[in-house]
């Protein structure tokens, strides 16, 4: 199954436009926590018609490693990218946003905090082990006392390989709780609510990206990259509830 995702992801930058603008196209694989703000961001971006990947973090990590090449890879971690780097797959990263990891409820859950779930049979979903979403929960979990992190992951129900999927489990009712980014709770439109985790065991989530070598249009992926720090794209994430690069 993973190597036919790749072909298809092949395939999905190597076939051209039938839709008759001259400009380049420029690739872009992304944490699928940056979808709203890249859609939203993306189209005014003016050299390039920008085509937009998004993926579990390591899930495109992999097909880089697998000689996908799409121009630009972000993440919502920053160790693939540093590792896509010391591996020569990407040039070096830059950091250009922060996110906040949150437990989500949906709006009327009775569920206040992280400890409640350890007290009840609540159900959760988290993200698998290999994408950021999931390595920053376990991180989290493990600060706490051991019988109270074995509770809780004893209710675990679902392990998704992104955080859309996590989401996806929450607003159809699959599960009473998940851990997510306090953006994917904004984009949910008011379904979901946002309870944050006690300064002690919140963790630090840095974004990076970079250019991939060997891209097609490595200088325009370079001035795409820029719009993160300062442009349309660090506009669209602030607004989405992204933090600065620290």
């Amino acid at each position: 199954m993973k190597r036919v995702a790749v072909l298809l992801a092949v395939a999905l930058i190597g076939c051209g436009s039938d839709d008759g603008d001259p400009k380049p196209r420029l690739v872009v694989s992304a944490a699928s926590s940056l979808t709203e703000a890249l859609d939203e961001c993306s189209p005014q971006f003016g050299g390039a018609r920008v085509r937009l990947s998004f993926a579990g973090s390591d899930e495109l990590a992999a097909q880089i490693r697998k000689g996908v090449k799409p121009d630009v890879y972000a993440a919502a971690n920053s160790t693939l990218p540093s590792q896509l780097a010391q591996e020569d797959l990407l040039a070096t990263p830059m950091e250009f946003a922060t996110n906040e990891l949150v437990l989500a409820v949906p709006r009327d859950s009775r569920i206040g905090s992280v400890g409640d779930l350890a007290k009840t049979d609540a159900t959760i979903a988290m993200g698998s082990e290999s994408v950021p979403i999931g390595s920053y929960t376990r991180a989290t979990l493990s600060k706490l006392p051991a019988s109270q992190e074995r509770r809780i992951l004893a209710n675990v129900r679902s392990e998704e390989p992104d955080v859309k999927g996590i989401v996806g489990k929450l607003t159809q009712g699959s599960v009473d709780a998940g851990f997510v980014y306090v953006t994917d709770v904004k984009a949910a439109g008011g379904e979901l609510k946002a309870i944050r985790l006690p300064p002690d065991i919140e963790p630090r989530v840095t974004y990076m990206a970079g250019v991939v070598n060997g891209a097609d249009h490595p200088s325009l992926a370079r001035d795409y990259l820029d719009t993160f720090l300062d442009g349309a794209c660090a506009d669209a994430l602030r607004a989405a509830g992204f933090g600065p690069a620290p």
